[in-house]
């Protein structure tokens, strides 16, 4: 659809209707084919730097080993104490998942209740 929206003659709200797109994608098309001489879509650029990075996943997999009914709050603890860059509970979570680790279930829950019925 790209190379048919860029081809097409006509202004830029002529064309954006109709192929039923806005006019600021006819107007990034085109320019994009002055430009890269291409109309093909960019590359994914990555995202974000992780915010446990290699080293520190490798620390959090010897922990891992070490103890491996570690809370998350222990892990934290853990990995500050051996100097990688502090992370949240929720990203230290995901780092376990990903690197199959399962989740512990924290022991000051209350015990379940059921009313008398």
């Amino acid at each position: 659809m790209r190379e048919r929206v860029a081809a097409a003659a006509g202004t830029l709200a002529a064309v954006a209707t109709r192929f039923g797109v806005s006019v600021s994608f006819v107007t990034k098309l085109r320019q994009r084919q002055r430009v890269r001489g291409s109309v093909a879509a960019l590359p994914h650029r990555g995202g974000p730097p992780p915010h446990l990075a290699a080293a520190g996943q490798q620390l959090l997999v010897a922990c891992l080993r070490q103890q491996p009914d570690a809370t998350l709050d222990e892990l934290r603890v853990w990995l500050a104490a051996v100097g990688s860059p502090a992370v949240s509970k929720f990203t230290l979570g995901r780092a376990v998942q990903r690197l199959g680790g399962r989740r512990q279930k924290s022991t000051c829950l209350p015990p379940n209740v059921t009313p008398n019925g």
